[in-house]
């Protein structure tokens, strides 16, 4: 069981203006990748942002000879310290992206991709990239072997909706979740290729990650829309969260019966750590830490500021637990924004 966690600080990667951050991945508590966008206003101004983290100070890393430019980078894989995946919108109206390292980036040419096609996760195993999305309404996946020149990229569709996240492990088993629109789909990757799981008829669901921690241990993240039946102000989201026992899915029951959840991940050993937003405490960031048979809800530190905190995502890396998303103020600007969970002794 890990270990009691308080909040360390929020900080911020010192973005731009209306800045915000949509995923995080660590490989250590001195090694850590956020990616964003800046300008989250203007859908033809905004830029994205690769940053990263080196135990002291983030560093925003550039893509290097792209004259088009990326938008709205909304995932980060990292298999190994010299191979940084990206992906996202490219403002030549194609998905972006792009592998690199501190030293930088190069966007990545998929011949496959078209028009309106979109990702909106990514997950890198040694050898192995696959990223998710939608094409025409339908689930959509793209996997490459992992190098960046010779590359043979293939593309596959799934089920009616979009796909939000998406994790590997090895070259051929992974998990892809996300919705068709009025319920969760969730996609498994074998050496036969993609197929749909069979998971709990949850009418109004939907899944936004997934984290593998083996072929027999799981979790998946989103949420249940439910009607207040009137004119709309009751209306809420309640959490779901699915986990795989290597045989079914099952629907947990977490203790927060009205908040958003966005990312999840975990230690590796049998601890998960899933963020997100909690409309009753709106100005204090919200996790939920789970070992397999008790949750236990994390807070962010409390602030006199009107604002509205969502942590977009979560990784875990060396006993500390990173947080990324965005804080928004009472005149609806963004503010990127980090924050820190680790043991009481842990310094502040």
């Amino acid at each position: 069981m890990a270990a009691q966690e308080v909040p360390q600080g929020a900080s911020s990667a010192k973005l731009q203006a209306d800045a915000s951050l949509s995923d995080v991945a660590g490989l250590s508590a001195k090694d850590i990748w956020a990616v964003g966008q800046q300008n989250v206003w203007d859908f033809w101004q905004n830029r994205g942002v690769i940053t990263h983290w080196d135990g002291t100070s983030w560093t925003e890393v550039s893509i290097r000879g792209d004259t088009t430019g990326a938008g709205h980078l909304r995932s980060v894989a990292a298999s190994s310290a010299q191979e940084i995946w990206v992906v996202g919108d490219g403002h030549d109206g194609l998905p972006y992206v792009a592998k690199g390292s501190e030293d930088g980036f190069d966007r990545v040419s998929v011949p496959q991709f078209r028009s309106g096609d979109w990702l909106g996760g990514v997950a890198a195993s040694t050898g192995r990239v696959v990223a998710v999305g939608s094409r025409d309404g339908r689930a959509f996946m793209v996997a490459s072997s992992g190098a960046t020149k010779g590359t043979t990229w293939t593309t596959s569709r799934g089920p009616d909706g979009a796909l939000y996240g998406v994790a590997v492990t090895g070259k051929s088993d992974g998990w892809a979740v996300g919705d068709s629109g009025t319920e969760p789909v969730i996609m498994r990757l074998t050496r036969g290729g993609w197929k749909s799981a069979h998971i709990p008829d949850i009418k109004d669901g939907f899944l936004r990650d997934v984290y593998v921690e083996s072929r027999k241990r799981a979790i998946a993240v989103g949420g249940v829309y439910e009607s207040g039946g009137g004119n709309g102000k009751d209306d809420r989201i309640v959490p779901l969260v699915l986990s795989w026992d290597g045989k079914r899915w099952t629907r947990e029951d977490p203790p927060e019966h009205q908040a958003e959840l966005y990312g999840v991940t975990g230690d590796g050993d049998g601890t998960f750590w899933v963020s997100g937003f909690d409309p009753q405490r709106p100005a204090e960031g919200f996790l939920l830490r789970y070992d397999g048979s008790r949750w236990t809800t994390l807070r962010g530190q409390a602030s006199l500021e009107d604002r509205t905190v969502r942590l977009q995502a979560v990784t875990h890396v060396s006993g500390l637990t990173v947080a990324v998303g965005h804080a928004i103020d009472a005149a609806d600007h963004y503010g990127d924004l980090v924050e820190r969970f680790g043991p009481p002794s842990s310094p502040q």
